[in-house]
């Protein structure tokens, strides 16, 4: 048996795609639902401006994050521990290099008032990401047991939570990932113990990649220089992906209202009109990454 200490940091900022995917996967919503519900909170003066790529905030924010936290009203459980010392100030948070016209989304310490439940819920997520930037860092403990039953060798490893920090800004949400990680926390092992054991034996099949959510389609466009071969076009690719933060949203819904795709729950699906334009085009570089890629490249030069 071994155990190694760590800590992990806190979630980053938001930007908007992280922000999109993030209320894709909790509740549900469509990014063009997102983008319209933080751009309002943004008219709101509630928090900061929403159409940006960046996770980091400059320089310059740190002295008003004091008071950003103090106009938290609604908040002042969480804040309250941060109220009488002096802020971290981390790399990871605040660093101008990452930052160019504008910085990741945060509240402004204007207080929300008479919000509907989706900008409740969307300024909800901003707020505790800020709360959380501050709080000490999470301390764990990961833990690996060697065992062997009739000869058998096996292994088994999982963590320990000895220090929430940040975790305790969270600890209200119950979603799915917690749950999971919840699952690979282990009881508390001593090296040599012997007992009986149950083994469990199941049989698993391989499995077609799953179908897009919005959130998955958002990673992948964002993502999609990961696809390209070309070295050139790749790192064309690299900046941007496939459109920009502000313009995601309004290809998806462009999507469904030409009938390309449609949704089923929350997974998207192409119908038969989209798989027959698929088809239709036979050039596939008409179909690919790469030739945004070119695009992306050619508009550089």
């Amino acid at each position: 048996m071994s155990s190694k200490r760590g800590v992990e940091y806190a979630p980053r900022l938001f930007d908007l795609t992280s922000l999109q995917v993030e209320c894709n996967k909790k509740f549900a919503y469509s990014a063009d639902d997102t983008l319209k519900t933080i751009q309002s909170l943004y008219e709101k003066k509630v928090t900061t401006y929403p159409r940006v790529d960046t996770t980091f905030l400059s320089d310059d924010i740190y002295p008003k994050c004091p008071n950003i936290l103090k106009g938290l009203r609604d908040y002042q459980v969480l804040t309250a521990p941060l109220a009488n010392a002096k802020l971290p100030k981390s790399k990871k948070v605040f660093d101008s290099s990452k930052v160019t016209d504008h910085h990741a989304i945060i509240p402004t310490g204007v207080y929300s008032q008479n919000l509907t439940d989706m900008k409740r819920k969307v300024f909800d997520l901003v707020t505790r990401r800020f709360i959380a930037v501050f709080y000490p860092d999470c301390k764990i403990s990961t833990t690996t047991v060697l065992g062997e039953v009739e000869k058998v060798e096996f292994k088994v490893s999982g963590k320990q939570i000895l220090e929430p920090g940040w975790r305790v800004v969270f600890a209200r949400e119950k979603t799915e990932e917690k749950e999971n990680e919840e699952e690979k926390v282990l009881p508390v092992f001593v090296k040599g113990e012997s007992g009986p054991h149950l083994p469990d034996l199941q049989e698993k099949w391989t499995q077609p990649p799953k179908l897009y959510t919005e959130a998955t389609l958002l990673r992948a466009m964002e993502t999609a220089g990961k696809l390209v071969e070309n070295d050139e076009l790749r790192d064309a690719l690299k900046e941007n992906g496939i459109g920009r933060p502000s313009t995601r949203a309004a290809i998806i819904e462009t999507l469904f209202k030409r009938n390309y795709i449609r949704k089923e729950k929350k997974n998207l699906v192409a119908t038969a009109t989209g798989v027959e334009l698929v088809n239709t085009i036979h050039e596939g570089l008409l179909k690919s990454a790469e030739l945004t890629g070119m695009w992306e490249k050619s508009f550089v030069r």
